[in-house]
């Protein structure tokens, strides 16, 4: 089987990259695809690891290149998902998880129908408010931004395939874990299946057959 692309959103501060880190970190078969960003590194944050930490001029040579599968500007710095990145992940067979906004989850979807998205919702107004440093935080500038921001998000929610509240990490990341697990069951993510089916009912029907033989005689 193939793998997809599982694509997690959430409002500032939801908490879809730690999720996301989680995932990578206790599974062999997902991947995680490195987006780029204009923004400078926040502390303990690496370079090809968190995201492709690149100039504005480097970003915008990348985006006429056509590398990116999607962009977007927030905040004033630009995010992208690059092509390759998530390529990269497939080809090694595995799920490529990225951490993007509605937008760039769209054109992902767009891009790779098979993809998966789930959106990740703060448990309360004020666990996002304390996520996000509350007002005496780092963040404080851009709180109220942050926040209106969010209720527009929130909107979108219901456009996903999933919906995941994110209480407490580590039921969070088990559910995404539970959803990955049962998407790769589907039938038509396996195009082995049939063939496998097939093969079963013709052996159940020889059996029948076998036994119905040795009933008459």
């Amino acid at each position: 089987m193939r793998g997809f692309p599982l694509v997690l959103s959430a409002p500032s501060g939801g908490g879809k990259t730690t999720i996301a880190n989680a995932l990578v970190a206790a599974r062999e078969d997902v991947g995680y695809s490195v987006s780029a960003t204009t923004r400078p590194p926040r502390p303990k944050e690496r370079d090809g690891v968190d995201y492709h930490f690149v100039s504005r001029e480097e970003f915008d040579r990348r985006v006429r290149a056509g590398e990116f599968l999607e962009w977007a500007e927030y905040g004033g710095e630009r995010y992208g998902t690059l092509k390759a990145g998530i390529e990269k992940v497939l080809a090694a067979g595995k799920h490529a998880v990225l951490d993007i906004e509605i937008q760039g989850a769209r054109a992902v979807k767009q891009q790779y129908p098979e993809a998966v998205l789930i959106f990740v919702v703060p448990p309360s107004a004020e666990e996002l408010m304390r996520r996000l440093g509350g007002p005496g935080g780092t963040r404080a500038q851009s709180l109220v931004a942050r926040l209106r921001r969010a209720v527009e998000e929130l909107r979108e929610a219901p456009a996903y395939d999933y919906v995941v509240y994110n209480a407490d990490r580590t039921e969070a990341v088990a559910e995404v874990a539970a959803i990955l697990d049962a998407e790769t069951k589907r039938p038509r993510r396996n195009p082995d299946l049939a063939e496998a089916l097939t093969g079963l009912g013709r052996d159940i029907g020889a059996l029948a057959e076998r036994l119905d033989k040795t009933k008459e005689d």
